[in-house]
C-alpha cells in the first residue's frame, strides 16, 4: 500500500472475563490499535506506512511489502467445546490458521501469498512457512471480507488465499514476538497480567492477529487501518485448584494489575455478572461501574474496572476477586442454538470416513449455514459418497455446492456447501475417502502418531443473541459490540474438531536393523576373505626357521625356561664339588703333616 500522510493513531486495551458455569473462567483479551490514514490512488487502496508510533513497525512493513488488504493469523492450543462453553468472542481452528486478502491490483497472488507466509513465519515464530500448495485453497462461499469492500476497497474473489497447519504447536515462543508488537509490551497495562506459565496451563489458549481497513467515521468518507490482537484463555475450574469456587486475577495469572497503559486511550476490564441474579457472590474491589447490554430479548450485566480512573492500592494494585457464598455450586450450560461436531469414521489402513453432526435447537425456525470441508490430497475424497441427512433419515439438498478436486503432492480438496438446517433437528453430512500411499521421504517426524485434517468451518448469520457476544464486524473494540451494537443480525463462524487419521506407514527401523545385521556379517566375511585373498602363502621348514608359529614359540621358551633350570642346577653341582675337593686337599694336608711329625 504506497503513499500517504499520517493523520493520527490511537490505541485500547480491554479485558472480558467470563466465568461459565461449568466452573472455567473464560479470559478474552482485547488489544486495538486504529491507525487513520489518506488513502488515494484509482486502482485500489495506496499508502505507505511511514512515521509508526503506536502500529508496529515490523507488521507494516510486511503488510505494505505484500500489498495485504486484511488478514487475519490465528495459533491455538486446545479445542473450543462449543456444547459446554457457548460462542468465542473470536472462533479459531486448532494449530494455525491464516487467510489473507490480496489487493486488487496485485499481479501474482501465490508469489505474494509464499513471501508472506515466510515473513510471517519469522515474525511470529512459527511453522508458516511449511504453508504451500498442498495447503492452501481459494474459498469461494466462506471468508467474505470483515472489513472494507466496496469502491476503493473492493477486490477480487481470486485475491483470496486460505490455509491451516493443524499439527503446529503453540508455546511461549509465539507469545514472545506478538506481545513486543503491543506499544507498552508487558510492562504495564493488561498485558502485565502476561505470564507465560499461566497462560498456557490451561484447557485452550489461542493467539490473533487480524488486520483490516474499517471506517472513521458513520459515513464513512474516510477509513482507517485497524489492528486488533487478540489472546484468549479458558481457565480451569477454580474448585480443581484448591477446592473452592472463588477465583482472582493474582490466581489466575500471578500477579495483578498496577494501571492501565500509557499509550492506550481506553483501559478496561469487564466481568460478567449476568449469573448474579441471587447476589450469590461478590466482587471486590468494588467496580467502576455496572453496565447492561441488551440484544433483543437477551441481556447482560457486566462490572467495569477503568483502569484509568480506577484508584489504585499502592501495593497490591488492581486485583479482580469473586468470592461466593457457597462452595462448589457448578452446573452445566444449556447448549446453544447452533453448534456442531465431526468425528472419523470408517475401519481400516485403505478406507475411512468423516461426518459431521450439525445441531440446530431453535424450536420453530430453520437455520442457513455455509459449510466448508478442507481434505488433504493424501485422503482422496470421494465426492459420489457425499451425503447430507438427518437423524431421522430425510435427505437435504444443498441450495450450492462448490467443488474443487485434489490433485497429488499439489493441491487439496475443497468442498463447500450452503444448507438449509430444518429446526429442532441434528443434521449428518458424511462421505468417504481413500488414504493414500505416501512415498518415504514424505513422512513427517513421528509418523506413527498419524495424519491430522483441518477443521471444517461453518459460517451463518444468527437471528438470535443468545449466548452470544461477538462484537460486529464493522465496530472496533469490545466496548462497540457489547453496548453500542443495534444489530438485529449476528455472523458466526465456527471451527469443528481436528481429526488424526493413520495411514499405511513403513517400518522405519527395519533399514536400521538391516544396515546393523549387514555391515555385521559383511565385517566378518569380509575380514576372512580379505585375508584369504590377499594374504602370501609360502612354505616353511620349523626345524630350521628361526621362528615358527605360535607352537613353536611356546615350545622353545618353556625349553630356554627348562634350559636355564639345568644349568642353574650344573653350576650348583660344580660348586659343591669344588668344595668338597677342597675340604679333601685340607685334609690330605693336615694328615701328611701328622706323619711327618711321627717321623721325627
Amino acid at each position: 500500500m504506497e503513499s500517504v500522510a499520517l493523520t493520527k493513531d490511537e490505541h485500547t486495551e480491554e479485558l472480558l472475563i467470563v466465568p461459565f458455569r461449568s466452573g472455567q473462567v473464560y479470559s478474552h483479551f482485547e488489544f486495538t490499535t486504529l491507525w487513520d490514514l489518506d488513502f488515494a490512488g484509482s486502482e485500489g487502496p495506496r499508502y505507505k506506512l511511514q512515521h509508526f508510533r503506536l502500529f508496529p513497525r515490523a507488521l507494516g512493513q510486511v503488510m505494505a511489502e505484500y500489498r495485504v488488504q486484511e488478514m487475519h493469523l490465528t495459533l491455538t492450543q486446545g479445542m473450543w467445546q462449543q456444547d459446554k462453553w457457548s460462542y468465542p468472542l473470536t472462533s479459531a481452528a486448532p494449530g494455525a490458521e491464516l487467510w489473507v486478502w490480496f489487493q486488487r491490483e496485485v499481479d501474482d497472488v501465490d508469489q505474494a501469498w509464499f513471501g508472506l507466509t515466510n515473513a510471517l513465519s519469522g515474525l511470529f515464530c512459527a511453522s508458516l512457512n511449511f504453508i504451500d500448495s498442498t495447503s492452501t485453497v481459494t474459498p469461494d462461499l466462506s471468508f467474505r471480507p470483515q472489513g472494507l469492500a466496496q469502491g476503493l476497497f473492493k477486490t477480487k474473489p481470486s485475491h483470496l488465499r486460505y490455509a491451516t497447519l493443524p499439527r503446529e504447536n503453540v508455546c511461549t515462543e509465539n507469545l514472545t514476538p506478538w506481545k513486543k508488537l503491543l506499544p507498552c509490551s508487558t510492562r504495564t497495562g493488561l498485558a502485565a497480567l502476561f505470564h507465560a506459565g499461566q497462560l498456557y496451563n490451561t484447557q485452550y489458549s489461542s493467539l490473533g492477529v487480524h488486520l483490516r481497513p474499517v471506517c472513521q467515521n458513520d459515513s464513512c468518507t474516510d477509513a482507517s487501518l485497524e489492528l486488533r490482537q487478540v489472546l484468549s484463555t479458558v481457565a480451569d475450574p477454580p474448585a480443581v485448584l484448591n477446592g473452592k469456587q472463588d477465583w482472582s486475577m493474582k490466581r489466575y495469572f500471578s500477579r495483578s494489575l498496577s494501571g492501565p497503559c500509557p499509550m492506550a486511550g481506553t483501559s478496561r476490564v469487564y466481568v460478567d455478572v449476568t449469573g448474579n441474579q441471587t447476589s450469590s457472590f461478590t466482587l471486590k474491589p468494588e467496580p467502576t461501574e455496572l453496565k447492561v447490554t441488551s440484544y433483543q430479548d437477551y441481556s447482560r450485566k457486566l462490572a467495569v474496572y477503568d483502569l484509568w480512573t480506577f484508584p489504585f492500592h499502592k501495593e497490591h494494585g488492581l486485583n479482580v476477586d469473586m468470592k461466593w457464598k457457597r462452595e462448589v455450586a457448578y452446573n452445566q450450560l444449556t447448549p446453544p442454538l447452533l453448534y456442531v461436531h465431526r468425528f472419523v469414521t470408517g475401519y481400516g489402513q485403505e478406507h475411512g470416513g468423516i461426518m459431521s453432526l450439525l445441531y440446530n435447537r431453535h424450536p420453530y425456525l430453520e437455520q442457513q449455514v455455509i459449510y466448508m470441508e478442507l481434505v488433504p490430497w493424501f485422503t482422496r475424497m470421494y465426492l459420489h459418497t457425499l451425503k447430507v441427512e438427518t437423524t431421522e433419515g430425510n435427505l437435504i439438498q444443498p441450495l450450492m455446492t462448490r467443488y474443487k478436486p485434489g490433485r497429488d503432492r499439489q493441491a487439496p480438496y475443497l468442498l463447500e456447501m450452503v444448507l438449509t438446517l430444518p429446526p429442532d433437528s441434528t443434521t449428518r453430512v458424511s462421505f468417504s475417502f481413500e488414504r493414500a500411499f505416501l512415498k518415504w521421504t514424505e513422512y513427517p517426524p513421528d509418523a506413527n502418531h498419524g495424519f491430522y485434517i483441518s477443521s471444517a468451518v461453518l459460517t451463518t448469520i444468527l437471528r438470535q443473541a443468545d449466548n452470544f457476544t461477538v462484537p460486529p464486524h464493522m465496530g472496533s473494540g469490545l466496548e462497540s459490540g457489547l453496548f453500542h451494537s443495534s444489530s438485529t443480525e449476528f455472523p458466526l463462524c465456527l471451527h469443528t474438531e481436528t481429526l488424526l487419521i493413520s495411514l499405511p506407514t513403513p517400518d522405519f527401523s527395519m533399514p536400521y536393523n538391516v544396515i546393523c545385521l549387514t555391515c555385521t556379517v559383511i565385517a566378518i566375511a569380509f575380514g576372512s576373505l580379505h585375508n584369504l585373498t590377499t594374504r602370501r602363502f609360502q612354505y616353511t621348514d620349523l626345524t630350521k626357521a628361526g621362528s615358527g608359529g605360535l607352537r613353536a614359540r611356546l615350545a622353545r621358551l618353556f625349553g630356554r625356561e627348562k634350559q636355564t633350570t639345568s644349568e642353574e642346577q650344573g653350576e650348583e653341582s660344580e660348586t659343591s664339588d669344588e668344595n668338597t675337593q677342597e675340604k679333601l686337599l685340607n685334609t690330605n694336608s693336615v694328615s701328611e703333616e701328622e706323619i711327618d711329625n711321627k717321623d721325627r
